[in-house]
């Protein structure tokens, strides 16, 4: 690990490969990256391989040295409390499409300084990005 990040805080609200790629990359560079989770794990936490533990070895790469907090975004309460944390945190790394609570506009009127990594498949922007790297022109 390199801790030219540390101190530096990252929220993840992500799934599949590419953003809790990019998350991990902010970790081994020293940023303490909190992982917002589904209450009962995600849809990649049961992912095959499984170790003889029967851990996601999948999950396991993508996030070791993250921390983590489960939260019920489906609920109305679970997406105040996931969007405040962002706030609070102010630098939000996630796949997820650019609408709703998790919209940056939305964010931004909790903190104004809120900067928000959005990574997208370029053939699918509507869609959370499940490629290892989107090489395409950085989007807004």
């Amino acid at each position: 690990m390199y801790p030219i990040l540390e101190g530096m805080r990252v929220a993840e609200l992500a799934s599949f490969i590419a953003a809790p790629t990019g998350a991990l990359y902010l970790r081994e560079l020293g940023a303490d990256v909190v992982r917002i989770d589904p209450v009962g794990g995600g849809p990649d936490r049961h992912r095959w391989p499984l170790a003889p533990s029967g851990a996601s070895l999948y999950w396991e790469g993508l996030n070791k040295g993250k921390r983590s907090v489960a939260i019920d975004i489906a609920r109305p309460e679970g997406r105040e409390l996931a969007a405040e944390l962002v706030a609070r945190i102010g630098l939000f790394v996630t796949n997820l499409p650019d609408r709703g609570a998790f919209a940056h506009a939305a964010l931004a009127t909790r903190r104004r300084d809120l900067v928000s990594v959005r990574v997208r498949d370029g053939r699918m922007a509507r869609r959370p990005s499940t490629t290892r790297s989107t090489p395409r022109r950085a989007t807004r």
